[in-house]
């Protein structure tokens, strides 16, 4: 998931700036010899719904489309901390090959020709008048709890609005009022949704693959809609809310780069597959 001045190290990665987050990590031991039959996979352990140990994440199983393409055994290497720690702890360090799901571009690494592109969603009860599509509704403003994620576009767009105060407390609330300064804090995305089943939220705003497993599987009908990328700051300043996603590698791996952005061409249909199973609503990649 992106966020707005984050290490986001994925679609999921929901945490703190890098520069305010010590690496605390013990100094990686020599990376073994790497088999070529075998592509090793950076992953959370537990980042659900993109990434599981059982390997029933959405970014588990791309990974699995991935090297099946690329005639490789999938190989995880897990890590107990959140994705946002995955290029500097695993894959800078040589311990890992790929990551799925990184912005297109992410200046840390080398990413792949995006595999999908899609945005952040506004989820609200299907019972409730609220087909919002667009931050410009003025009825955003008048409503009463909305959810958003800590760092990401909609926490930016509440707080230009002049509304982000009034709904504070109650966002801290769904983190035991933990502080997202300094340290990895987030609303778990089953979370969010869970406040709008229950009413507590009139909306929830969240990057599509974050939420639409959660969606799918409320017993309470919801509405989810992709968000117009017409949103802008009043001073102007626009603000992304629709995103390509790719696949990293080490900056200097141009010969993996180019066997991934091979292998995600015959992959495209098995992870089209995955996506639609998942909920997570498609738009046209950019040219």
């Amino acid at each position: 998931m992106t966020l707005l001045g984050v290490a986001n190290a994925s679609a999921a990665s929901l945490g703190v700036s890098g520069d305010a987050v010590k690496d605390t990590t013990p100094a990686a031991a020599p990376a073994p010899a790497v088999d070529p039959n075998v592509l090793r996979i950076c992953a959370a352990k537990n980042q659900p719904p993109l990434s599981l140990e059982d390997g029933s994440g959405l970014e588990n199983k791309i990974g699995v489309a991935l090297a099946d393409a690329l005639k490789r055994k999938a190989q995880f290497v897990w890590s107990e901390k959140p994705a946002i720690y995955l290029v500097r702890d695993y894959l800078d360090k040589n311990q890992c090959d790929v990551i799925v799901g990184l912005d297109t571009g992410d200046p840390r690494v080398a990413t792949s020709k995006p595999y999908y592109r899609t945005g952040y969603v506004f989820v609200s009860r299907a019972d409730r008048d609220l087909d919002v599509k667009s931050w410009n509704d003025a009825r955003l403003k008048k409503l009463g709890h909305i959810v958003v994620a800590f760092g990401s576009p909609g926490e930016v767009l509440l707080k230009d609005m002049g509304v982000y105060e009034d709904n504070m407390a109650y966002l801290y609330s769904l983190v035991n009022f933990r502080s997202a300064r300094n340290q990895y804090t987030q609303i778990d995305p089953s979370r969010m949704v869970g406040e709008v089943v229950i009413g507590a939220a009139e909306i929830a705003v969240g990057f599509a693959p974050d939420v639409a497993r959660y969606v799918k599987g409320s017993t309470v009908p919801l509405r989810m809609t992709l968000i117009e990328d017409d949103a802008a700051k009043s001073n102007g300043e626009k603000v992304p809310q629709r995103f390509d996603q790719s696949v990293a590698v080490r900056r200097d791996d141009k010969a993996l780069l180019a066997a991934v952005d091979a292998a995600l061409v015959a992959a495209k249909p098995k992870i089209e597959e995955i996506l639609k199973a998942e909920g997570v609503p498609l738009l046209p990649i950019n040219p």
